[in-house]
Formats: structure tokens, C-alpha cells, sequence
């Protein structure tokens, strides 16, 4: 079994880089009940891709473009008229048709298309690593910033990044008319969030495909909610249930010759039901 480990080695640490996102990451979007929006932005990158091949540029620049189109988008469709969850709902619909739409009209393509659904991480390279973390950390920087402001400016480059959005994230989560009492703009962070996870989104998109991301970003801390007392250990463990869910989906996608991507999402999947039915059976 461990001949395998020279080729699956870069998408084995790739897919750990980015459950270092993912994790934390999906804790905000269950605490901020933004679950539809991740899903939205995840078929998104669908439609980034086609149109990135399209006109003929990089598809990690389609992907982000689109994303922080759709991100403004919603901002404008934001209406109290409308719930919100069944406007997400079609705008992540028509984002995938369209997609799919123009992907299927590339004849050279169409062989990709799975890919682009359901991730491809055994492609990734050692080359594609260090462009990686770069990403990855810059992004749990950028996390750490909003969460925690006053801690910013004591810490260079990502941590202090990271340390300054978390804070505000959490109030506005739990208490918002307190957070916004404080000087919290919401707007704002809210598209310091939403930035957030259009980047995270563009990143994942080779990992776990368009369809699979939301579940990638939700699962792990759905699993660390049922078990955690407190915000922090609800990160602790989707960090850690995120790297177990990375190891055994890579492992699983070679020795049963399934798409990673598939693989690893379906990993957290049965970890939530198991997890489920430990808490209604003894925690009653």
C-alpha cells in the first residue's frame, strides 16, 4: 500500500492544507447560518471555470472573478420580501446550469467535466503546494483578522490576519444587535466573509469538485457541534475530524478506485450519522 505514497503524497498535504481552512471556516458559516450561501458560491466555481476557458484565461482568476460577481449579486437581491434561503437556492441552481451549460458546448472539455464536478486532488503536484499554502495561510490569516481585531497588529503577515476578523465574526453570529452597539460594521463583515469563502471556494474547487465543496466546508464542524461545549473545541475537533476525513478519503480513492473528492465528503458524511445516532442513543 505504501507505493502509492510518492504519488498521493502532494494531494495527501494539499488536501490537509485545506482542511486547515475549511475547518474553522465552516464553524463560522454554521454559526452564521450561511450554509446556502457556501453552496452557492461552491456551484459558482462551475460557471468561473467555463467562461475562464472560454475567453481564454487562468481558471483560478475565472473562478475568483465570478465569485466576487456572485457575491455582489446577493447583496443587490438582498429583499426582506424574499427568504433568503430559497433566493440562494436559485442563484446556486442557475449558477450551475450555466455552468454546465457552457462546459458541455467546449468539446475538449466534456472528459473534464466530471472533474470539475467532483474534484480531481490526485492531480495536484508538489509544484502546485507551495502556491498553496501560500493561499491557505493567507487565508486563515484573513480568518483570524476579523475574528479577533485588537490582536492584529501585534502579529505580521496571516496569524495577525487571522486573529483580527475572527471576533467580530462570532458577535455577529451570537449577538449582533451587541456587536453592532460596539462599532461592528455588518455589511462590512459581511463581505469580509463572503470574500472569505469565494477564496476558499476558488481553492477547493480541484480538490472536491462544485458539488462537493459546501459539504467539505459544513460536515467537519456539523460533526464538531454535536460533541463541543465551547467555540473553541467546535474548531479543535472539525479541524481534526477535517484532517481525518482528508487521510481516509485519499486512501479510500486509491484502493477502491473512486473520485477523491467523493471520497473524502462521504467520509464526513457517515462520521455525522454515526455521530448523530451516538447523541440521540446516549446523550438523550
Amino acid at each position: 500500500m505504501f507505493d502509492y505514497l510518492p504519488i498521493i503524497a502532494p494531494a495527501w498535504i494539499a488536501g490537509s492544507l485545506l482542511a486547515l481552512l475549511s475547518a474553522p471556516l465552516g464553524c463560522l458559516v454554521l454559526w452564521r447560518r450561511m450554509a446556502f450561501f457556501s453552496d452557492a458560491l461552491a456551484h459558482g466555481t462551475l460557471l468561473g471555470v467555463g467562461l475562464a476557458i472560454l475567453l481564454n484565461f487562468p481558471i483560478n482568476i475565472g473562478i475568483l472573478l465570478v465569485s466576487l460577481i456572485v457575491v455582489a449579486v446577493l447583496v443587490f437581491l438582498d429583499d426582506k420580501r424574499l427568504p433568503s434561503d430559497a433566493l440562494l437556492s436559485v442563484v446556486a441552481v442557475a449558477l450551475l446550469c450555466l455552468g454546465l451549460l457552457i462546459l458541455t458546448q467546449l468539446p475538449q472539455q466534456q472528459a473534464n467535466i466530471l472533474g470539475y464536478l467532483f474534484g480531481n486532488l490526485l492531480e495536484i503536484a508538489w509544484a502546485d503546494l507551495p502556491l498553496l499554502a501560500v493561499t491557505v495561510i493567507f487565508g486563515i490569516g484573513f480568518l483570524k483578522w476579523i475574528w479577533q481585531p485588537q490582536v492584529a497588529v501585534t502579529v505580521i503577515f496571516g496569524i495577525g490576519f487571522l486573529k483580527w476578523i475572527w471576533q467580530p465574526q462570532v458577535m455577529l453570529a451570537t449577538h449582533e444587535p451587541l456587536a453592532q452597539i460596539q462599532g461592528i460594521n455588518p455589511t462590512l463583515q459581511r463581505l469580509f466573509f463572503m470574500g472569505l469563502l469565494a477564496g476558499f471556494s476558488t481553492i477547493a474547487l480541484q480538490a472536491v469538485g462544485s458539488l462537493l465543496i459546501s459539504g467539505m466546508l459544513v460536515l467537519p464542524a456539523l460533526i464538531a457541534r454535536l460533541w463541543a461545549n465551547s467555540p473553541r473545541t467546535m474548531v479543535i475537533l472539525a479541524i481534526i475530524l477535517a484532517q481525518i476525513a482528508v487521510t481516509t478519503g485519499v486512501w479510500s480513492s486509491v484502493i477502491f478506485d473512486i473520485q477523491t473528492g467523493l471520497a473524502i465528503v462521504l467520509m464526513l458524511a457517515m462520521g455525522f450519522f454515526v455521530s448523530f445516532l451516538l447523541n440521540k442513543l446516549y446523550f438523550k
